[in-house]
């Protein structure tokens, strides 16, 4: 459950994650209700009673981030709707997973106002989690997570490195079979633009990517408009 991938196919970290499990639990059967773009509300009123008639043994819940960066934000707000889907689903007997936010202003030196918005929600997080035994995946405590490899070029999304360290960022949480910290692990160095090559760097994702975004919010849009989730139904990894 959640606000979904970037929208290009990519094998994103849920499908991973499935994937890893599969490969011990022959009969596995996983289902995605994730969608684009959606707000943490919307993942509470549209994706939480598909999620509970799945009857699942095992659920992630990853959403906030869309809320992150709307002006109207309230970590409470947010962190309630999460904690409601938390709650629902573990009085029902499944095991959850969640995780935590990188610091955006890593990734992209424009989001520095937001640091607070993400340290508060992250911490609420917590405490959701913590009250109902929900496994947390710290990808917020690594500096590893906001390094530049791991993201798509818009900055919002992660590339296919980043889906799998979060894959298995979430095994490790759950302490599944194999898994460790090998995630946390930085990646090998790596040059860095600076001076005017940042600069001109920062102006074409500008162009690029925060020009369409600011555009769609102007417009009341969203990126995952009309979409859907692209497996609904619990069907063999």
């Amino acid at each position: 459950m959640g606000d979904g991938d970037d929208g290009t196919g990519l094998r994103g970290w849920a499908d991973r994650l499935a994937e890893d499990l599969a490969r011990g639990n022959p009969g596995l059967r996983y289902a995605n209700l994730a969608v684009r773009g959606r707000l943490a509300g919307q993942v509470h009123a549209e994706q939480l009673a598909p999620a509970l008639a799945l009857r699942p043994d095992l659920a992630t819940v990853v959403a906030g981030m869309n809320d992150l960066l709307r002006p109207r934000f309230d970590a409470d707000e947010v962190a309630g709707h999460l904690e409601a889907v938390f709650a629902a689903l573990t009085a029902r007997g499944a095991r959850v997973a969640t995780v935590t936010f990188p610091d955006v202003a890593q990734v992209t030196p424009l989001a520095r106002p937001l640091g607070p918005r993400v340290t508060a929600l992250n911490h609420r997080i917590r405490e959701a989690a913590r009250r109902h035994g929900v496994a947390v995946a710290e990808t917020a405590r690594h500096p590893v997570v906001t390094d530049p490899r791991l993201w798509s070029a818009d900055r919002l999304h992660a590339g296919p490195l980043g889906h799998a360290r979060i894959a298995a960022a979430v095994a490790h949480a759950l302490g599944l079979p194999g898994s460790d910290d090998s995630w946390t692990h930085p990646l090998p160095p790596a040059r860095r633009a600076r001076g005017l090559e940042a600069a001109a760097a920062e102006l074409r994702w500008a162009g690029a990517f925060l020009g369409p975004w600011l555009l769609r919010r102007l417009r009341g849009r969203s990126s995952g408009a009309g979409r859907t989730a692209k497996r609904p139904d619990l069907l063999p990894v």
